[in-house]
């Protein structure tokens, strides 16, 4: 049996480093994905991964983020949350258009919430080169 000293009771074995996959579903972690666009280094190459994007930043509540991806003539004057809303996933069903090639796009998608989900069909354009969320369709 070993005697420990003051000093070895308050050391405290460093936590494995933990990654975990981005909230928008892919594998990346958050840094190396959605945030990037977030922190303004990039802009989302398809209206997929803005929509990914967007649905991450309504999971960490970027208003400015989700405001610059809008296109101005839907866009809002601002956000408001819902501080009870807890998204818990995002599943893409299909999307049509939308990449590199296309000014337009639509992604349909399911996110998930702590007691429901949403499913909608979103429009996209090309504002100035970069993809924006123009409005969508939302069903039961």
């Amino acid at each position: 049996m070993s005697r420990r000293t003051p000093q070895s009771r308050n050391q405290r074995r460093s936590a494995p480093a933990h990654n975990p996959s981005c909230p928008c579903g892919l594998a990346e972690t958050y840094e190396k994905c959605c945030g990037r666009f977030h922190r303004g280094q990039g802009t989302a190459p398809t209206a997929e991964s803005l929509m990914r994007s967007r649905y991450c930043a309504f999971v960490k509540r970027d208003e400015a983020y989700l405001l610059r991806t809008w296109h101005p003539r839907t866009r809002p004057a601002s956000i408001e949350f819902d501080p009870a809303m807890r998204w818990t996933g995002l599943e893409i069903l299909t999307t049509s258009e939308g990449t590199a090639f296309h000014t337009t796009g639509t992604v349909t998608f399911r996110a998930s919430y702590a007691g429901g989900s949403l499913h909608e069909r979103s429009r996209f354009e090309r504002v100035d080169g970069a993809w924006a969320y123009v409005d969508g369709d939302i069903s039961e």
